[in-house]
């Protein structure tokens, strides 16, 4: 495994964390995960492998727990990151947003029970809470800090002007945000604003929610309740133009000698030296592939031929519903 600085304040890392998310919320994705020992078993796989970022949230189910389970006697060999801000409803229609001083308080103290542990390495806000001023929200973060509970701040999804006004309050070493092949929004004012102030990119979803690492030919292989059937990336027209716009990803992966993830992965490691990605799996084999991305080197060829094949706005469909739009960038 290669390693990357969080930023010019943060940790150490993996070049490819494990994003836990999907192993925690029983049917919200097509997992082979099903019970607290498998999960264990798929974060110790990662720990052996080399990988150290392990991230979750309050609002990722069981997982919080499960993690908490897999690190006890490895709490030394993870970087542990953890997120608070949505409130309520498992719909995402239905979700509140609080980031207010007492809630942030209240969030740490429940992640610390769930996962076992006396302090979180990198603690984010989910998403900005438009009504609570930034300042505010990060002013309480940092007392954590301070206070030892935590050790270093992130935010995911903001708007560059809410990270630089959240940077004056305290260091920010790391940005969650969603940045695949498939969505390359961060390359407006995101990745410049981190680069300028010297704060990691932790990209979630790096495989396009699975259609970059060809987890699925028809929508019927995802189970009934996978909430991916409802993004609009899967619907209608959008899921065969974007399964169509994988396959051209799969059979330069063929040429090549690699996966088409181990491309879409090995492509985000190139963009910038701090960027992690973090891609989310219940498959042992699928965790293994991943991570063995971290050693491939991509040509000037490679990568022209990637770009070729998915240039900027090629995916079909928004990344969220409107709901969930509205909540970014904020």
């Amino acid at each position: 495994m290669k390693y990357r600085k969080l930023g010019r304040h943060g940790p150490e890392v993996s070049a490819i964390g494990l994003g836990c998310m999907s192993m925690g919320i029983a049917g919200t994705y097509t997992s082979s995960v099903k019970s607290d020992d498998d999960a264990v078993a798929l974060i110790h796989r990662a720990l052996d492998l080399g990988i150290t970022l392990l991230d979750t949230a309050d609002v990722y189910g069981d997982s919080e727990r499960q993690v908490g389970k897999a690190i006890q006697g490895r709490r030394n060999k993870v970087v542990l990151a953890t997120k608070f801000g949505f409130t309520s409803g498992a719909d995402s229609a239905t979700r509140a947003i609080d980031g207010s001083p007492a809630y942030v308080r209240k969030s740490c103290e429940a992640s610390l029970e769930r996962l076992g542990v006396d302090s979180i390495d990198l603690y984010y806000l989910h998403r900005v809470d438009a009504s609570v001023p930034i300042e505010e929200t990060v002013g309480a973060m940092a007392e954590l800090v301070h206070e030892g509970k935590v050790k270093h701040l992130g935010l995911s999804e903001p708007s560059v002007d809410s990270l630089r006004r959240a940077y004056k309050v305290h260091p920010i070493v790391a940005v969650q945000s969603e940045y695949s092949l498939f969505t390359r929004d961060p390359e407006d004012a995101l990745v410049p604003a981190l680069a300028d102030l010297g704060i990691a990119l932790v990209a979630y979803s790096p495989l396009g929610r699975g259609f970059l690492a060809g987890r699925f030919a028809k929508l019927e292989d995802l189970t009934p309740t996978d909430w991916r059937r409802n993004n609009p990336r899967f619907q209608g027209e959008n899921f065969g133009r974007n399964l169509e716009l994988a396959d051209h990803l799969k059979k330069m992966a063929e040429e090549t000698g690699h996966t088409p993830a181990q491309l879409a992965l090995a492509w985000l490691l190139s963009r910038q030296d701090n960027v992690v990605p973090i891609p989310g799996t219940s498959s042992p084999r699928r965790l293994e592939e991943n991570a063995a991305a971290a050693d491939i080197r991509l040509s000037q060829a490679d990568l022209d031929q990637i770009e070729e094949i998915s240039p900027r706005g090629a995916a079909s469909g928004q990344r969220y519903n409107p709901a969930m739009l509205g909540l970014v960038n904020r």
